[in-house]
């Protein structure tokens, strides 16, 4: 396996090296830091709150568990609480045994490994900053064949974004873990000192800027806030971003959540301009609990599609998950439903599948999050700040597409690895 990541980190480095020295990139780079260099002596800086700015926040458990693995309990309660609808009793019991399951899993087995002797595979910075870099550069290209495809930004256009295809579209997406892995290179360079916390902070808003571009102009929010919520962990975690920050950006990204809905929905005429913003929150809300009662009910104790639908992920299948999904509850299968994070779970295994699926999904967190702070390593925050925000964002979604999935999966490999190094 090792050969194996070899063999690949080197022909990325030399393609990213490639494409550093050309006089395109060159050129980007010199302005880059240019800009970098008048944002640090900028004047202006000085004048933006320092890390004591409302000092009565910097509370130290809130600091060391605000990320903590049952941040998804406490968000997916929120969730269901905008809902106007209430759980059948049947559903109340399955989100019972899986929030247990997911405690259990996040809280207490992680207890069991890498109390003393823990050994982590250390990855060269180079080889991540390669990969990140590597992977936004594709997606770029594939904006611009998005764009290209349909003849226009469907952020002006709304109705164009129905004629996007997924074989364009998910190239795209490769800009969160490219943000995620590139991020987690220059926190590297600060844990280092090879850059100053300005530089760290101005190399971070640029990403951010790069996401929102791409993301915002191809009228997608999911993907938008997930390269947010990375930022904000990975920085978070290493001491770039302070807690204050994090809760400010916190209710901005709510926000913008609301007004990109409520926008959105104006200009495709699904509401008038009399209607509440959080309306379109609500509304979400409502359906997907909806949605979750109906699966609950076919799902039952065992489940009834037995593992299909998480197969159905699988590029080539003859329905997308979430299209799957409206077929089981209304026969149609031209339109895509979100089931919630526990959706996928109850149809395939049942309130059983709950059980063991979310034990595992807080496993793979608490292990995770335990890592990352016995070790304050670059690499295992980015990690964790990535299956973290997949998890918050697939509280309403589900984590069912197959590049999400590829990332759990990496973890899971990575996290055994460490654990039974460590256990040596």
């Amino acid at each position: 396996m090792s050969i194996i990541y070899s063999k690949i980190t080197s022909v990325i480095n030399k393609i990213s090296d490639e494409i550093h020295r050309s006089f395109l990139f060159t050129t980007i780079f010199s302005i880059l830091r240019f800009i970098e260099l008048q944002w640090i002596n900028s004047y202006f800086k000085e004048l933006y709150p320092n890390e004591k700015f409302l000092n009565f926040l910097n509370n130290s458990i809130l600091k060391k568990n605000l990320f903590n693995p049952l941040i998804v309990l406490l968000l997916f309660s929120f969730f269901l609480i905008l809902s106007i609808k209430s759980p059948s009793k049947s559903l109340v019991i399955t989100l019972i045994v899986g929030f247990i399951a997911f405690f259990i899993g996040s809280t207490i087995l992680p207890k069991y490994f890498l109390n003393n002797n823990i050994r982590i595979i250390e990855f060269n910075k180079k080889d991540i900053y390669s990969i990140g870099f590597c992977l936004i550069l594709v997606s770029i290209i594939f904006f611009g064949i998005c764009i290209a495809s349909v003849g226009g930004i469907p952020l002006l256009k709304p109705s164009i974004r129905y004629l996007l295809k997924p074989i364009f579209t998910m190239p795209v997406f490769l800009i969160i873990p490219g943000t995620c892995l590139v991020a987690s290179a220059y926190l590297k360079d600060f844990q280092m000192k090879n850059i100053t916390r300005s530089q760290a902070r101005f190399r971070f808003i640029f990403l951010l800027a790069i996401d929102t571009a791409l993301l915002l102009l191809l009228g997608y929010r999911t993907p938008l806030v997930a390269a947010f919520l990375i930022i904000i962990i990975i920085g978070f975690y290493g001491n770039i971003i302070s807690l204050w920050e994090v809760i400010i950006s916190g209710l901005i990204g709510i926000g913008a959540i609301i007004g990109i809905g409520y926008f959105r929905s104006l200009s495709e005429m699904t509401i008038t301009s009399s209607t509440n913003p959080f309306y379109t929150l609500q509304s979400r809300a409502d359906f997907t609990l909806h949605v979750l009662n109906l699966l609950d009910f076919v799902g039952g104790n065992a489940g009834l599609t037995h593992g299909h639908l998480l197969t159905s992920s699988i590029p080539g299948s003859d329905l997308g998950p979430r299209m799957l999904i409206g077929k089981i509850i209304a026969w149609r299968t031209e339109v895509t439903v979100t089931p919630t994070l526990i959706g996928q779970m109850v149809v395939d295994f049942g309130k059983i599948g709950v059980a063991v699926e979310m034990c595992i999904l807080g496993f793979i967190l608490g292990i995770g999050f335990k890592i990352m702070q016995k070790t304050k390593n670059y690499f295992y925050i980015a990690i964790y700040s990535l299956i973290l925000t997949y998890s918050i964002l697939g509280i309403e979604t589900g984590i069912l597409d197959i590049q999400v999935l590829f990332y759990f999966a990496t973890a899971i490999f990575i996290y055994l690895i460490n654990i039974k190094k460590s256990q040596q």
